[in-house]
């Protein structure tokens, strides 16, 4: 495990040097990777669901997906530029109203935030409907462990700026938010971190739905929680989690580079 954070210490000096263009490049091949491993996990439910991420240049801009294309056929080429005022600066596709209200906020209102998911999973929006925060009942659980946050209300499909305001609030400083009655959103200081986290978030979520089915879960108490917090849910740990899923989009789906 210790190579491998020196691996991503490593990737992360040459991130530093990266020109403007590079890293733009990389963000970008990194969410369209992301795009399709969320249909390969069954993230994704027609229209719904939108992941962005900061641009490195205009900073109070984000690419995004296109309105209702399928997760499934997103390549590098087909992401769109949005500006602050939800005008498409770069691309000819229209964008999810519901993307733009919610994103916008959540970027303006957390700087360290490269990137941000949100899907309708199944297993995010069936704990979503109790309107609790997960318990650490297992070491991947933990990684969310007073990391985040429940916006407990439901007041139908988010178009509102005002209410992706909201949504920001509710998340503060946390990595990610159970959206009552809807789904799970995450965030990361990287698209792969961001992505990574609602992976493991919706995973999470699967694991004590099941558990519960079959009784009372045993919590992990409070130190070791902290501890195995502090082991599994720092910003380099998603990046690291994240590359393996990216080198099998890269190698068995090349064309999303396009």
């Amino acid at each position: 495990m210790a190579e491998s954070y020196e691996r991503v210490e490593h990737e992360q000096f040459i991130q530093q040097k990266r020109t403007i263009e590079e890293e733009r490049l990389h963000r970008k091949q990194c969410l369209a990777a992301s795009f399709r491993l969320f249909a390969r996990f069954g993230y994704d439910m027609g229209v719904a669901g939108h992941i962005t991420a900061r641009d490195p240049e205009y900073t109070d801009h984000f690419w995004v997906n296109p309105f209702a294309m399928d997760f499934s056929r997103i390549r590098v080429s087909d992401l769109v530029l949005v500006d602050h005022e939800g005008r498409v600066v770069q691309g000819n596709q229209p964008i999810n109203r519901a993307a733009f209200a919610i994103h916008s906020q959540i970027h303006a209102v957390r700087p360290d935030t490269i990137a941000a998911a949100h899907s309708h999973s199944t297993y995010g929006k069936a704990w979503s409907t109790l309107g609790r925060l997960l318990d650490p009942i297992t070491q991947d659980a933990c990684a969310f462990y007073h990391d985040h946050g429940v916006f407990d209300d439901y007041t139908g499909v988010v178009y509102e700026v005002k209410e992706g305001m909201r949504i920001a609030e509710a998340l503060g400083d946390y990595k990610a938010v159970i959206l009552r009655n809807h789904g799970l959103l995450t965030v990361g200081q990287t698209v792969e971190a961001a992505v990574w986290w609602f992976i493991s978030m919706e995973r999470s979520c699967q694991a004590q739905i099941l558990a519960e089915s079959i009784g009372q879960p045993i919590l992990i108490e409070e130190d070791s929680a902290k501890r195995t917090a502090g082991q599994v849910g720092f910003p380099q740990a998603g990046v690291i989690n994240f590359r393996p899923l990216y080198e099998r989009i890269v190698r068995e789906e090349p064309d999303f580079l396009d």
